[in-house]
């Protein structure tokens, strides 16, 4: 479900389901099913989110998981790769991110394209090692984008 709306009034332009997962449980009166979803919302432009939800019925879930993705954004910033290399880990999941050349592309697995595409970023390489699992895999990345340091901020730092 990818939707596409104005930037001009704030709303986000990428909002896409990575992953829906049915869990049930079994009652005096036969099983009884739920269901969790993984959203991840961005403007293509350094800002996105990722949100989790669970309900019993998949419309729901996938509405509570866009609202928490929306209230839980942050921003990146965005050229047409990252600076260096970083890894993240997250749980059972590691992830490395590696820049690219112009041309490149996105090498990387399903939720990690997404993540990528969400933020805007065009040219990456990521090898990831561990669990596949796509809600860790995703965390993993976020921690790592979250450890990029960039040299206009370095160089603030130095001067101080």
């Amino acid at each position: 479900m990818t939707s596409r709306f104005n930037n001009n009034t704030g709303d986000f332009l990428f909002e896409k389901v990575i992953n829906i997962n049915r869990c049930s449980k079994v009652v005096k009166g036969g099983r009884k099913f739920s269901f969790s979803a993984l959203v991840i919302v961005g403007n293509c432009n350094g800002e996105m989110g990722v949100g989790f939800g669970k309900a019993n019925e998949i419309p729901n879930t996938i509405k509570k998981a866009t609202n928490k993705a929306k209230k839980n954004t942050f921003k990146v910033k965005v050229g047409n790769s990252i600076p260096h290399t970083v890894t993240g880990h997250k749980d059972g999941s590691y992830v490395t991110l590696k820049p690219a050349y112009l041309g490149v592309g996105i090498r990387a697995c399903q939720p990690l394209k997404n993540v990528f595409n969400s933020l805007g970023i065009k040219n990456i390489l990521t090898k990831s090692f561990g669990s596949t699992n796509p809600l860790t895999l995703v965390q993993a990345a976020i921690i790592a984008l979250k450890k990029l340091s960039y040299p206009e901020d370095i160089k603030k730092l130095r001067s101080l």
